[in-house]
């Protein structure tokens, strides 16, 4: 009697193999309740992303003012033109 209430009480050991099963299947279980919630999250990640890159541009573009820049640039190189080269006799 003693050996049959120790072989009932005692679980049988996993293998390694059923061990990585049984986890995959409760990893495999925890996506598929969660897949709405980490979808949405995504989401609201990518648009966060895709608003902070698209505010850093136009701020880049509006303080920067490219057209001022090369219409300046366009005064300097006329201003040099017409001063001639630059050579050792009259610089």
């Amino acid at each position: 009697m003693a050996e049959l209430g120790a072989e009932g009480s005692a679980k049988p050991l996993l293998t390694a193999a059923e061990k990585q099963l049984l986890r995959r299947r409760q990893e495999l279980d925890y996506w598929k309740q969660n897949a709405s919630r980490i979808r949405s999250r995504n989401l609201l990640t990518g648009l966060a992303i895709g608003t902070f890159v698209v505010g850093l541009f136009s701020y880049t573009i509006l303080s920067v003012k490219q057209e001022r820049i090369m219409d300046e640039l366009d005064e300097e190189a006329k201003v040099h033109i017409i001063r001639g080269p630059r050579t050792g006799a009259n610089s």
